[in-house]
């Protein structure tokens, strides 16, 4: 109700004012007698005076004036010593409340002394001012300093739990807010995780399954012409298909294993995947294979001679001096030209294309593998594609920085170009 925040703090303040309305209306009789009025009047003026406590919340500055006002009448103490502590632990100020302090103890400084020093005077006829001014001065600042001070203690008290409060519930706030960008962050790296699977099968099973196919062709096409070269592609095939499966199982094994905590999922899954093959394994994709032991620049020569097995004319050109590149710089330019010789294979058999590998000043490395048109008769091996070859290799590539180019030639044939720094740019 009104300015109280509770119940009980209207019943407190209500009895307070009742209490020294009572007080100024009993001292209010005194008063009228030595002024001369009557006492109804006194009685009425110490009851307004007194109640004027049941505003202590709301202006406790006014309450402290009342009570410096009906000092000299000599009354008001409960409404003196209640004012000044409202008013030391209220947000008045500190000035103000210094200024009103002061005045409170000047007031009842003059009014002890005077009355002190006129009874005195009264009873032995001679009065010490020495000893009137040192009791006056301590029951002035008696009745002044404890309820000033212990106002101070308890406002500033009471500052310092609010502000603990608001910090706590600031704390609570950031907490949500970072509990929701958590998860967020999650929900983020579950989809990276996803399109990073996905992508890494695709290379892994893209390539291998994409010879197998050429290979089973041309074992269907000379079968029975020539039964000693659809022997060879027969073993070719099958060779394929077992890289193809044990790359494929190394993959599901590190996705599937429990027993991996998700912080060491990646040097776990390098591990268990160089112990798991006697070689290299040129066609793997998965990127915590690649940071330890995966596809490197040197093995371009053996991925180009798999697709020379398969038939393709494939030219192999390098330029400048190589240097030292990160192993996420060779492994990403390893399989941009897998992608794109599956490609040929896919899309354009028959058709020639060239590697060319560019080793440039500054720690820049490019490389670019063009095709030509397919063959009259053969634009397409019939091999389903995603449509996701190209969208992985740009992923791979701006994933370190780095720039990738892609689209057909002048010739009809088909180009894709990737540009990296020696050491990946983090986007």
């Amino acid at each position: 109700m009104w300015w109280w925040e509770r119940r009980r703090s209207m019943v407190l303040d209500a009895s307070l004012a009742a209490v020294s309305a009572a007080e100024c209306g009993a001292e209010g009789v005194k008063f009228a007698w030595e002024a001369g009025l009557p006492v109804a009047v006194g009685v009425v003026f110490g009851v307004l005076a007194g109640a004027v406590l049941l505003l202590r919340r709301r202006w406790p500055i006014a309450v402290v004036l009342v009570a410096i006002a009906i000092t000299p009448a000599e009354m008001g103490f409960l409404l003196s010593v209640v004012g000044l502590y409202t008013l030391a632990a209220s947000e008045v100020p500190r000035r103000i409340t210094g200024v009103l302090a002061a005045m409170s103890v000047a007031g009842l400084l003059i009014v002890t002394f005077l009355r002190m020093h006129h009874e005195m005077n009264a009873n032995t006829g001679h009065a010490e001012v020495w000893l009137v001014s040192l009791v006056a001065v301590l029951m002035s600042l008696g009745i002044t300093g404890p309820p000033v001070l212990l106002g101070l203690y308890v406002g500033a008290r009471r500052r310092l739990v609010e502000s603990l409060r608001e910090r706590a519930a600031g704390l609570e706030r950031e907490l949500s807010l970072l509990a929701d960008r958590a998860e967020e962050r999650a929900e983020w790296a579950r989809g990276e995780e996803r399109t990073r699977i996905a992508r890494d099968m695709h290379d892994v099973v893209a390539h291998r399954v994409s010879l197998m196919v050429v290979h089973a062709a041309a074992l269907e096409a000379v079968a029975v012409k020539d039964p000693d070269k659809a022997v060879r592609n027969a073993a070719l095939v099958g060779d394929m298909g077992r890289q193809a499966l044990t790359e494929l199982r190394e993959m599901l094994g590190v996705l599937r294993s429990d027993a991996i905590a998700p912080g060491d999922a990646s040097a776990a899954a390098s591990s268990s995947a160089a112990a798991a093959r006697p070689g290299r394994s040129h066609g793997a994709a998965v990127a915590v294979e690649e940071e330890n032991g995966g596809p490197c620049l040197d093995d371009l020569e053996e991925l180009i001679g798999e697709s020379r097995a398969a038939g393709m004319r494939v030219e192999l050109t390098v330029d400048g001096e190589r240097g030292s590149y990160a192993p996420q710089v060779e492994q990403t330019l390893y399989r941009v030209v897998q992608e794109a010789l599956t490609n040929v294979h896919k899309h354009a058999p028959g058709a020639s294309a060239t590697v060319r590998l560019a080793h440039r000043e500054g720690g820049e490395v490019a490389v670019l593998v063009v095709n030509g048109p397919s063959e009259v008769g053969s634009r397409n091996a019939g091999l389903p594609s995603g449509g996701n070859g190209l969208i992985g290799m740009k992923e791979r590539v701006a994933g370190l920085g780095g720039g990738f180019v892609s689209g057909p030639t002048d010739e009809g044939g088909f180009r894709v170009s990737a540009v990296l720094q020696g050491a990946p740019q983090a986007l």
